[in-house]
């Protein structure tokens, strides 16, 4: 049972829940309205955030394509009527109509002032200006960008204007033209117009025009055809275009090999170097049907248009479907005569400019051929090798120069890792020193000393390369010459030399680039910045002299050639060789190897075997002309050139004056090397750097290698057995010199009274010679003993006993150097013979002693004999061969000399004012020398 009270608490806790459970569910409404109220918020920024993007969007969209194609494309029509993006539409025509109102009051004019600019002279201007009743014939200039075909009208301006439209052309784009049957007239005209524009705009040979009709073998372009008997417009067969694309296959190889060898990617980049243009541009035009191309054909032409344009090849087809990887401006005309032209992916609406009048387009071509033709028929200049600012060229890839000209464009000799050695024929009288000034010439104007070295080496009778040297006359020089011989006929050895020098400098340049990880020059020199790495040019005219003789020379010179050949083309250097007849050198017989490294030839007028058999160009060429071949003498690379006067007055001398005066500071003067020179003892600096010997061996220059860094011959007389010295020969300036060279080096080697000489003059056709050398000895205070025939025995004698006594300890103090100079020594032979009673001892007994026994004594002989077997019969007892250490040899056979050199076998001829030197201490064997001047210097 429940009291009151109880019932009471029981209705009051149930209200307190219901009360509870109300507040709950108002605080739950308010939460759900609040959770309500925030994503309707977030809802409406999400999808204003989204139009905002939306409308971003299609403006990029809108400006991207251009509102009038938006307006014009029923895919736009559904999004353009949405309100969203009315305001955007707005914006867009707005910002459309203000600036096309710019452009139409200021695009044309900005137009016609951009192709004024870009196609100056003919290529842009009204043909009256450069094709009137009298012509104009082009001078050329820079190459324009743009070639003038027509012209648009501004309809929108204020007042409707008209402005040029050109087209890209040469080295940078082909053109497409395209036509119906109505307006195929017009496109023909628009060709001839263009061609004709680039004719008159360089100057005659720099275009060569190719023209191909599938429909007709003549009857397009009849105005230019005036340009055919100048070579400058050739007509191809229809029915056999492969001809011409095979053609402009050719050139496109022939200029990657040649031209473009020395590392460039196109003639344009070559000519931005180079200054000036070598290869004419071949315009090929062709002329379709619609149709396209049989797929053999058509997969040439593709590969032409691919790379034709890097090498100065341009193409125009009208109506001939391709498609290629390649710049390409497209020319549409319609029924109405108007065109379209597609440029850089854009299109414009035009008009193609007004053919040109009938009578005017063949008169001007005659003009151009007549031009061509009179340039040809006059000389070439040298100054027109030259560039236009000296040693601006670099020669880390190569070396190039113009030689010559061929209609009035230059034809280059190209020397690099490709083309790396050049072989010159010609019969005497031909030209080849005149073209090897032209080829030096243009070559040292473009490249300085540091950037090109030369070699130059004549074996003619004859001073071709003497002016490039210092001379009385002419104090100059030319920088870049290194070395230059003349009059080296006879001295084969010097041609050797040089070759063991190249030799030399190719290993050390391949352990440079071994040592930088490289494996040619043009790495090396990049590699190696800080170093000195110049191209090496060597010269060697008539070089055929140099294997002459089957000898021990020819086949040293031709394993030096064979090698450098081969090996010397990675390491910068390269060599030139000039001959009359290459095929009669019969040390080349059997090693074709070597020429086929001489892949640049030069064939002169009536030259043979210099280019390949049945390549016979040369045998009709003019006076001053030459083939330049680049292709190893294979007829495809003939280029014919007529080469300019490089030997008169006032051409190769006056720019030797110029280089000479921008020679570097400290820049030393070439070697100049003269086979008909006698040397001067005392004008050689290591004559002048002897001094006292201060305890070393004193050493006897004897006369002049025959080497490139012009190295004296000498002896050094130490205190050791065999080192004496003996002159053999009849030659008496020749054999004289020799005792007067010796005397005069060890007189500046030992201070006054520090040693004896003995001058002993046998016969009497030496006494003038011995009387010189006494009287410079005593002239710088050295004791000399003057003894004759009579009293040589008893010297001989006197030296002998000391030498003994020296021998047996009996005298004891430090020898005193001693040098006997006996001239004609085999003059005493009688009076030695004999002997002494007493002793019975003969005084050839006593030379025995003297030459067996002086030089560890300090006592050294230096002995001429008119007979090598007579000293010989000297030695046969009590002494040996290898008593004289050391000997020169004049007018002597060489068997005659096998005894003194160690058993090997002598192979010598002997020649005028050159003797044959060996010394068993410190030669494998003889080398040749030129002796000294003989005569007394007076003063010296």
């Amino acid at each position: 049972m429940i009291n009151a009270s109880g019932s009471g608490s029981v209705r009051w806790a149930l209200n307190k829940r219901t009360d509870r459970r109300q507040r709950i569910s108002e605080a739950f409404d308010v939460f759900r309205r609040t959770v309500a109220a925030a994503l309707g918020a977030a809802a409406r920024a999400h999808h204003e955030a989204r139009v905002l993007h939306a409308r971003d969007l299609f403006e990029i969209v809108l400006r991207e394509d251009g509102i009038d194609k938006a307006l014009a494309d029923p895919r736009y029509a559904r999004v353009l009527r949405n309100p969203t993006f009315t305001d955007v539409v707005d914006r867009a025509i707005e910002d459309r109509e203000r600036v096309f109102a710019k452009w139409t009051a200021e695009g044309p004019r900005r137009l016609t002032e951009l192709v004024t600019a870009a196609a100056p002279g003919a290529a842009s201007e009204p043909y009256a200006n450069w094709l009137g009743e009298v012509g104009t014939v082009g001078s050329g200039g820079p190459v324009p960008e743009l070639w003038r075909i027509g012209t648009a009208v501004a309809t929108s301006a204020p007042l409707p204007q008209e402005f040029p439209v050109a087209v890209p052309l040469l080295d940078r784009s082909h053109l497409a033209i395209g036509s119906t049957p109505a307006s195929r007239a017009v496109a023909e005209s628009l060709v001839e117009a263009l061609v004709l524009r680039v004719l008159s705009y360089f100057q005659p040979g720099l275009v060569h025009v190719h023209v191909w009709d599938v429909s007709q073998l003549t009857g397009s372009l009849p105005g230019l055809y005036p340009l055919t008997r100048a070579g400058l417009l050739t007509v191809h067969d229809p029915a056999r275009p492969v001809e011409l694309l095979d053609q402009l296959t050719e050139h496109i190889r022939k200029v990657h090999t040649s031209v473009l060898s020395s590392g460039h990617m196109s003639l344009r980049s070559q000519v931005g170097e180079a200054g000036e243009r070598t290869e004419p541009w071949r315009i090929a035009v062709f002329f379709g049907n619609g149709t396209t191309l049989p797929d053999d054909e058509l997969h040439k032409l593709q590969r032409v248009a691919r790379n034709g344009l890097a090498c100065g090849v341009q193409l125009i087809m009208v109506d001939c479907p391709i498609s290629v990887n390649s710049p390409v401006e497209t020319v549409l005309l319609n029924d109405d005569l108007a065109g379209t032209t597609t440029m850089s992916g854009r299109k414009a609406r035009f008009h193609v400019d007004p053919a040109l009048p009938r009578e005017l387009v063949p008169r001007a071509s005659a003009m151009i051929a007549d031009a061509l033709e009179e340039r040809r028929s006059r000389a070439c200049v040298f100054d027109e090798l030259l560039p236009e600012r000296l040693w601006s060229s670099t020669s880390s890839t190569g070396v190039q120069t113009p030689v010559g000209h061929r209609d009035g464009v230059p034809v280059v000799v190209s020397i690099g890792d490709t083309s790396p050695h050049v072989l010159i024929g010609g019969p005497s009288g031909s030209g080849k020193t005149n073209f090897l000034y032209a080829m030096l010439g243009g070559l040292a104007a473009r490249y300085s000393p540091d950037e090109l070295e030369l070699y130059l080496l004549d074996f003619k009778e004859g001073v071709s390369f003497a002016q490039f040297a210092p001379g009385r006359k002419d104090p100059t020089w030319l920088p870049n010459a290194r070395l230059v011989g003349v009059n080296v006929n006879q001295d084969r050895e010097f041609g050797v030399a040089l070759l063991r020098f190249l030799a030399e400098q190719m290993r050390r340049r391949a352990d440079a680039a071994k040592r930088h990880e490289v494996t040619k020059l043009e790495e090396l020199r990049a590699d190696d910045p800080q170093g000195r790495w110049p191209r090496i040019v060597a010269v060697i005219d008539e070089f055929q002299y140099l294997f002459a003789d089957k000898d021990a020379v020819t086949r040293e010179a031709v394993s030096l050639l064979e090698d450098l050949a081969r090996r010397g083309r990675s390491q910068g250097i390269h060599l030139v060789l000039s001959s009359q007849d290459v095929s009669s050198i019969e040390a080349f017989w059997g090693k074709p190897a070597i020429f086929e490294q001489f892949t640049v030839r030069v064939a002169l007028p009536k030259a043979r075997r210099v280019l390949v058999d049945g390549n016979t160009e040369a045998i009709e060429l003019p006076r001053w002309h030459a083939v330049i071949n680049h292709e190893s003498g294979v007829s495809q690379g003939n280029e014919v050139a007529r080469i300019p006067d490089a030997t008169a007055r006032g051409t190769m001398d006056r720019l030797q004056a110029s280089l000479f005066q921008l020679r570097p500071p400290g820049l030393a003067q070439p070697r100049l090397f003269d086979g008909s020179r006698i040397p001067v003892l005392e004008e050689l600096p290591g004559f002048h750097a002897l001094g006292p010997a201060g305890g070393r061996a004193p050493t006897v220059l004897l006369g002049k290698v025959i080497d490139v860094e012009d190295h004296a011959a000498r002896v050094s007389l130490a205190r050791a057995p065999g080192r004496n010295l003996a002159v053999f020969g009849s030659a008496h300036e020749e054999s004289t010199s020799v005792l007067r060279a010796a005397a005069l080096s060890l007189a500046r080697q030992h201070l006054p009274g520090e040693a004896v000489f003995t001058v002993a003059p046998l016969i009497d056709d030496a006494r003038p010679f011995a009387d010189d050398v006494t009287r410079a000895l005593t002239a710088v205070g050295h004791e000399v003993a003057v003894v004759d025939l009579d009293g040589i025995r008893e010297h001989l004698s006197g030296i002998a006993a000391e030498l003994t006594a020296r021998l047996t300890a009996t005298v004891t103090e430090p020898p005193k150097p001693h040098y006997l100079l006996v001239y004609a020594m085999d003059a005493a032979n009688a009076l030695l013979e004999a002997k002494d009673r007493a002793t019975s001892l003969s005084g050839v007994d006593s030379l025995r002693q003297v030459i067996k026994h002086g030089p560890e004594n300090r006592t050294h002989l230096i002995g001429w004999w008119r007979s090598a077997q007579r000293l010989k019969s000297v030695l046969m007892m009590g002494a040996s061969a290898d008593d004289i250490g050391s000997w020169v040899a004049f007018d002597v056979q060489g068997q005659d000399l096998t005894g003194f050199a160690s058993g090997q076998l002598i192979t010598w001829s002997p020649r005028p004012r050159r003797g044959l030197f060996f010394d068993r201490f410190e030669h494998s064997r003889p080398e040749v020398v030129i002796p000294f001047d003989a005569t007394e210097r007076t003063g010296e």
